[in-house]
């Protein structure tokens, strides 16, 4: 799990814990607290790691170390990822590179990593999570969503280049999520929770079937007909 307190990433690490071994990689000095629900949770082992996803030099070695201490990653969740602020990123040019970084190419660099880890052995479960603020990127978060929206088409293009080698690369396009991240704003219409998400998500990776998966499902309804709509009456429509 990389992003090792994300609660997204939490919420998935526990609905695949029981037989497993559990590695929480995030950044030096946080607290231990998701480590005993992991345990609770009937994960065989669970070991913590420190990751620092903007350092990209350090990806390679960061896996190499969790190989070393338990094992070939048969699963790599990647849940790491900022926010942002929209309003100091639209003032300040290294507030916006600081969330592309984080959001797109920390995120590119560390799947090419992995993605080479597994096609040689020929297995192995990715999960890059994009967002629906990638899908119609737009003025209220347009740093974040573009970000989103780049992440989105490299892993969409990864998935495709990884078909028959025995990877499989799971995109998770959730809506709002209601959690620490989105904490003061207002849920947009088909929001979700950090559990709801790690259902779908889970569901995917037990059955190791690449491509997007829509959270909630609608979502994928919606944007089919955004696209059909001329883009003055999509822009009336309830956000």
């Amino acid at each position: 799990m990389f992003g090792g307190r994300s609660e997204i990433g939490l919420a998935v690490a526990r609905r695949l814990a029981p037989g497993r071994t559990i590695v929480l990689a995030s950044r030096p000095g946080g607290d231990s607290s998701p480590v005993a629900p992991l345990w609770t949770a009937g994960a065989t082992a669970v070991e913590t790691v420190d990751f620092d996803a903007d350092d990209l030099s350090s990806h390679a070695g960061v896996v190499d170390e969790i190989e070393s201490r338990v094992g070939p990653v048969d699963i790599a969740v990647l849940a790491f990822g900022i926010l942002g602020d929209q309003e100091v990123a639209e003032r300040d040019a290294d507030a916006a590179a600081q969330i592309l970084h984080t959001d797109f190419v920390a995120q590119a660099a560390l799947l090419t990593v992995l993605a080479e880890r597994m096609k040689s052995r020929r297995s192995g479960v990715l999960v890059a999570f994009s967002s629906v603020a990638g899908q119609r990127v737009r003025r209220a978060n347009y740093v974040y969503g573009s970000a989103k929206a780049g992440l989105d088409g490299f892993a969409s293009g990864m998935a495709d280049a990884l078909h028959g080698t025995g990877v499989t690369l799971i995109i998770p396009r959730p809506g709002f999520v209601i959690g620490r991240m989105t904490a003061g704003m207002d849920p947009a219409p088909f929001s979700s929770t950090p559990e709801q998400v790690a259902a779908a998500v889970v569901d995917r990776v037990v059955a190791r079937r690449s491509g997007v998966v829509w959270i909630p499902w609608q979502l994928r309804v919606m944007f089919a007909v955004a696209r059909l709509v001329p883009q003055p009456i999509w822009r009336r429509m309830p956000r």
